[in-house]
């Protein structure tokens, strides 16, 4: 055995070369240093920090991300996502449900879905869904987003009151609702 072979169980020593590949990187790191604290100290004589080459705080951003920071920190994300529902309404209850019945607001506090249908007999088949429906939509939104889908039926006309009203009876929204 000669001396240049590496011996079994022991570790090899760093050559020059890889010595020299350390100190450059070191010495790199804190040039790098150095000028970053030289130009902060430059910059706070200037009188602050100004947007130039290097990304900063008041760079400009997409309208999506600003929307997004906004979003988040607000605390909007709920109902943020509850309007993405009504806009995927016909995705998420199916087409033939959506020609029939449409979702008007959400109350956050109460998590409530209010969903209004154009007749009372979608509005009775809609709430045997509710309990479907509910776990579909906390599946896309998060557990407990919704917690209960009160459905409408459709507004009846305008009551009238008049002469030709029987006693006792409440009106053409006898039949609605």
């Amino acid at each position: 055995m000669s001396g240049d072979e590496p011996v079994p169980g022991k570790a090899a020593e760093p050559s020059g070369v890889d010595l020299a590949r350390v100190a450059l990187r070191a010495a790199k790191e804190q040039a790098r240093a150095r000028g970053d604290a030289a130009q902060q100290k430059k910059q706070a004589r200037r009188g602050g920090l100004r947007s130039g080459a290097r990304a900063d705080g008041r760079d400009p951003v997409g309208l999506g991300a600003a929307i997004n920071r906004l979003i988040n920190e607000r605390g909007w994300e709920a109902p943020a996502a509850v309007g993405g529902v009504m806009g995927r309404w016909p995705e998420i209850v199916g087409e033939d449900l959506a020609n029939h019945c449409v979702p008007e607001k959400y109350d956050e506090e109460e998590r409530v879905l209010n969903v209004r249908c154009d007749s009372t007999a979608w509005a009775t088949n809609l709430r045997l869904l509710a309990p479907q429906l509910v776990a579909r939509l906390n599946e896309d939104l998060g557990h407990g987003t919704v917690r209960l889908l009160k459905v409408n039926g459709p507004q009846g006309p305008a009551r009238r009151y008049g002469p030709l009203r029987a006693p006792g009876s409440t009106g053409p929204g006898d039949t609605y609702g």
